[in-house]
């Protein structure tokens, strides 16, 4: 607000407070919302006034106050909070006035929802408030009333924090709250179900839990562990007390039972972070939990912990680091196969760098300890899930019988019942007398379901792993595994330098042709790169005979050749330049794909580019980006710190070992600093192998193909003042890059097995589809659409056509814009059966219509 404004708002405080008009008062420094306000030093004048009243005018207008706070609906939680803090301020002197009781108590709980950021880089509590934090607090343990654990919650986060201004009293008052009940801090699912049991488990639980809330170090002291031991000792069998903490851990990153207050200086989702003091309790239980015998449900729960603490909060990065490291430490000291297992998913599945780093370490020591290398190790680590044959297994249960199969890349639980019949779900008998069988054919379900996609991810960076294997241990690893062997089979291979697939029970050549190979043979991964193109259509042609898909692309990959205009530029390649990214999303993928990026922040910092490292060749490339800030409101994040979107420039390959390259953020002008005078030179493309460069350029095409602003369909207004638009409508609707030529081709083949095959036909860069409304081009690099006359476009967003989905046989995995693309024609060819309003409104204004 103006310094005008403000003026008369001092004003009005002033003649209120003169007329003793307090529900007038109590209105307008609630209207004002003044403790929200930047200037911090315009708001003491204002409160100042309200410090100087005498104390039963004090006492009147915080009455008053107490009365607008229950006025405000609960759903305005800003309002409300400005309400407890003006309480706070007013009221901080009146502890004997007897009939303030409530406006303490309402002033207390509401600073109990107050989030507290650790570490402390950001003060969320005014230096004002914490003295009244202290004053009240201790007026109502001297009379005699506990604190609510809300509040107790409060306190413990303000010194668990380390701030600085939070002064000897709170510590103090912090410090008699340290093994005081609560043992942990209201307000999270899973704290508030241990607390509820806690009464009937008994003293040593309790113990358990506030040996755990000590768990403040990277890693557990011999000393922890000791005392850790004797409290489980205590406690009865391992097995018991593993089942209650993982009855527990399952509600970790549920929504809080107790929401916390949105600060308005904070930017990201206060109630999406765990609470510090409870993140420790955590970090404790899965240290605990090493302690106890090895079992695969601890295994499990270890894994999910992690992932569900690494998963990312905008504007805060990972939920609780900390937290995901404690599980990767736990399942490093485990033994069994279990762990291990958890151990390489999650290195095909994590990408925060520190938890990766600790992953890879545990890997690469058990790999050591058995003498493998770290490959064999992670082939090795891929349990069978309870799976006796290759996809399959049945287990008798009872008079039922359960078969667990995998289609695709998915686990499926089908059920017989006692007379043989095909059941939806397992008969009653089962789930009466064998519940811990059928627990455990779940959880082999969902586990398989992970281990699958993190071990098609692990597959297909094989191809620049120059991963070879002997045929032997190939067959027993891939081929042959129960599990591995679902996505083996869906692949083609080379055994001994002959191209195969596998089909009807056995490795087949592309013309049906049996192929057999001597134990040694060496075996490889199947690359288009450098084979005929006939070659490559019969296989195409093979997978689509025997209704294969594989589980990404393989025989459909884009290969990527050198192009007139990298010959010209000759040691950087512009292919792929002049793009508008999101940069959050485009940070994801390049650590899904093995990359190295740092988010781009808008500060005085210096930032390399996107790297990904290639030890087996020698080689690294990088990918030139820079942070795009015309506007600092529209084109920065809520906190104002990082760039929203990146802008896109050359890829070049350096040596494994040249100088990093470093540019200023917001500038794409990179340069080896401090080697001015004698920098390492950037290779010629023609001398890069064919195979490096067209997986990474495929790899760079697909952050585009995916972070691009052009291949969202509300963005057709150009995004902020428009400035996009140009860019937008050139990338939506304009020339296909190499994935979407794949595209182009593949619908080509498949339009004539589709039902709507008579309403579609494939020209240039479009599908298009004949409704009885109108004639729709759907472009097929972005998805978006135009539609007759005009080319009007058409916004539907990706949820919306998805709904009704395709049954039509894809030879390939892991296309998302193929699959929009075919539900949007499906969806579009009857148009006239359309019903959402968000897509007939625009059908029935198009011009022309």
């Amino acid at each position: 607000m103006s310094t005008f404004h403000y003026a008369e708002h001092v004003e009005t405080v002033q003649r209120l407070a003169e007329h003793r008009d307090w529900p007038a008062l109590a209105e307008e420094m609630l209207r004002i919302a003044v403790l929200n306000d930047n200037d911090e030093y315009r708001e003491r004048t204002a409160v100042d006034i309200l410090r100087s009243l005498p104390q039963d005018d004090r006492a009147a207008l915080t009455r008053a106050l107490v009365a607008r706070y229950h006025s405000v609906d609960e759903e305005r939680s800003q309002a409300r909070g400005n309400a407890l803090a003006l309480i706070g301020i007013v009221a901080k002197d009146l502890v004997e006035d007897g009939g303030l009781l409530e406006a303490r108590l309402l002033w207390l709980e509401g600073l109990g929802a107050m989030y507290i950021l650790t570490p402390p880089d950001l003060m969320v509590l005014e230096d004002y408030e914490l003295p009244e934090l202290v004053v009240l607090a201790e007026a109502e343990l001297a009379a005699g009333r506990p604190l609510s654990g809300a509040v107790i919650g409060l306190i413990r986060r303000i010194v668990h924090g380390g701030y600085w201004y939070a002064g000897p009293e709170m510590v103090a008052l912090a410090n008699k709250f340290v093994a005081a009940d609560p043992v942990l801090n209201p307000g999270e699912a899973w704290a508030d179900q241990a607390l509820a049991e806690l009464p009937e488990l008994g003293d040593g639980w309790r113990r358990l839990l506030a040996h755990a809330v000590s768990a403040r170090s990277a890693r557990p002291t011999t000393k922890w562990q000791k005392t850790g031991r004797a409290v489980i000792e205590e406690l009865g069998p391992p097995d018991a007390v593993r089942q209650t903490v993982l009855s527990w851990l399952p509600l970790v990153g549920h929504p809080r039972t107790a929401p916390l207050r949105q600060h308005p200086y904070i930017r990201h989702d206060v109630n999406a972070a765990f609470d510090p003091c409870n993140a420790d309790a955590l970090r404790g239980l899965a240290w605990l939990l090493s302690l106890l015998p090895p079992h695969r449900d601890t295994a499990r729960a270890l894994g999910a912990l992690a992932e569900t603490s690494l998963r990312k909060v905008q504007g805060l990065g990972p939920r609780n680091p900390s937290v995901a490291n404690a599980a990767v430490l736990a399942l490093s000291r485990m033994d069994g196969e279990a762990a291990l297992a958890e151990l390489a998913r999650l290195a095909n599945r994590v990408t925060y760098k520190g938890t990766l780093k600790q992953i890879n370490t545990a890997l690469d020591a058990r790999a050591q300890e058995l003498g493998l290398t770290r490959d064999e190790i992670e082939e090795l680590a891929v349990p069978a899930y309870g799976l006796t044959e290759v996809g399959r297994a049945v287990r008798r249960l009872g008079e039922s019988s359960a078969e667990l199969s995998v289609r695709g890349s998915k686990a499926l639980l089908t059920w017989r019942n006692a007379a043989g019949k095909t059941v939806k779900s397992a008969p009653a008998a089962v789930r009466r007398d064998h519940p811990d069988e059928l627990k455990e054919l779940k959880a082999a379900a969902k586990d398989i379901d992970k281990m699958l996609s993190a071990q098609a991810e692990r597959l297909d960076r094989q191809f620049l792993a120059r991963r070879r294997w002997a045929y032997a241990a190939w067959r027993e690893r891939y081929l042959d595994h129960p599990l591995i062997g679902t996505l083996a089979r869906r692949l083609l291979w080379t055994v001994d330098g002959q191209p195969c697939g596998y089909a009807d029970g056995a490795l087949r050549g592309p013309a049906g042709e049996p192929v057999a190979a001597a134990a040694d043979a060496p075996v490889e991964l199947w690359h288009p790169i450098d084979r005929e193109p006939a070659e490559v259509v019969a296989w195409r042609d093979w997978l689509e005979r025997h209704g294969i898909t594989q589980p990404f692309k393989q025989a459909h990959r884009e290969v990527y050749l050198l192009t007139d205009a990298e010959r010209r530029t000759r040691v950087y390649s512009n292919r792929f330049a002049a793009h508008v990214l999101r940069q959050h999303q485009f940070h994801s993928l390049t650590a899904a794909r093995g990359w190295c990026n740092k988010l781009r922040l808008c500060v005085n910092d210096e930032f390399p580019p996107a790297t990904r490292e290639l030890p087996e060749w020698g080689l690294r490339a990088e990918y030139w980006i820079e942070g795009i800030s015309e506007d600092g409101d529209t084109d920065l994040s809520g906190s104002g710190s990082s760039y929203l979107r990146l802008t896109t420039d050359q890829v070049r390959f350096y040596p494994l070992d040249a100088p990093q390259n470093l540019a200023m953020a917001g500038t794409g002008q990179y340069r080896m600093l401090g080697y001015d005078s004698g920098a390492v030179a950037s290779l010629p493309l023609d001398e890069i192998p064919p195979l490096v460069l067209s997986e990474v350029l495929r790899d760079v095409d697909l952050f585009v193909g995916v972070a691009s602003i052009g291949n969202d369909p509300t963005w057709q207004d150009g995004g902020p003042q428009g400035r996009f638009r140009d860019y937008w409508t050139s990338y939506s609707f304009g020339e296909l890059s190499a994935s979407a030529k794949t595209r182009s081709e593949l619908l080509t083949r498949l339009l004539p097995r589709l039902a709507i095959a008579d309403r579609c036909t494939v020209e240039g860069r479009f599908l298009h589809v004949r409704g009885a409304l109108h004639t729709y081009k759907i472009h097929l690099g972005s998805g978006n659409i135009l539609m007759s006359p005009n080319d009007a476009y058409l916004c539907i967003v990706p949820e919306a056509s998805e709904s009704g989905g395709t049954d039509t046989y894809l030879p390939f995995e892991g296309d998302r814009v193929l699959s929009v693309i075919l539900s949007k024609a499906m969806m579009l060819a009857r148009d006239t059966e359309i019903t959402d309003p968000t897509i007939t409104s625009q059908l029935a204004t198009s011009p022309g219509s």
